[in-house]
């Protein structure tokens, strides 16, 4: 197995218990460059000045949410890197959600209560399997 030593995610959640849990998993699996925020706007100004190789965000927060969050990252002018892999958290799985997530750009999707099995299996698809990205207007 490779390396993940080198690889930089950036966790984005309001909650910062769930932060601290992520960046735990994370580090079981050798990725130990992380940057963390607990709202999304702050979040977004790490990816316009940082190098983020994978993004893990929640789906609910206050202000901007994880869908308005993705959309920044993959339309906006001034985003550093629109195809970065997104794993957006969720406890809500409802097929509208999904749909939802997968129209904005979410990479994966990783139901809540997350455990490190599935955590990890989600950042071997971003990895193994990246999904190409349609750009439409709508």
């Amino acid at each position: 197995m490779a390396s993940l030593s080198k690889v930089r995610v950036l966790v984005v959640d309001d909650n910062a218990h769930m932060i601290h849990i992520v960046r735990s998993m994370l580090l079981g699996f050798g990725i130990s460059k992380t940057f963390e925020s607990r709202d999304a706007a702050e979040a977004f100004d790490i990816t316009r000045n940082e190098t983020v190789d994978l993004i893990i965000a929640d789906y609910q927060m206050p202000i901007l949410d994880g869908l308005e969050f993705t959309r920044m990252v993959r339309t906006g002018k001034d985003s550093r890197n629109p195809f970065v892999p997104i794993i957006l958290l969720t406890a809500h799985t409802e097929r509208s959600r999904i749909i939802a997530a997968r129209d904005a750009g979410v990479t994966e999707i990783c139901a809540k209560p997350i455990n490190a099995h599935q955590l990890w299996t989600k950042i071997a698809a971003v990895v193994n399997k990246p999904r190409s990205f349609i750009r439409a207007r709508d």
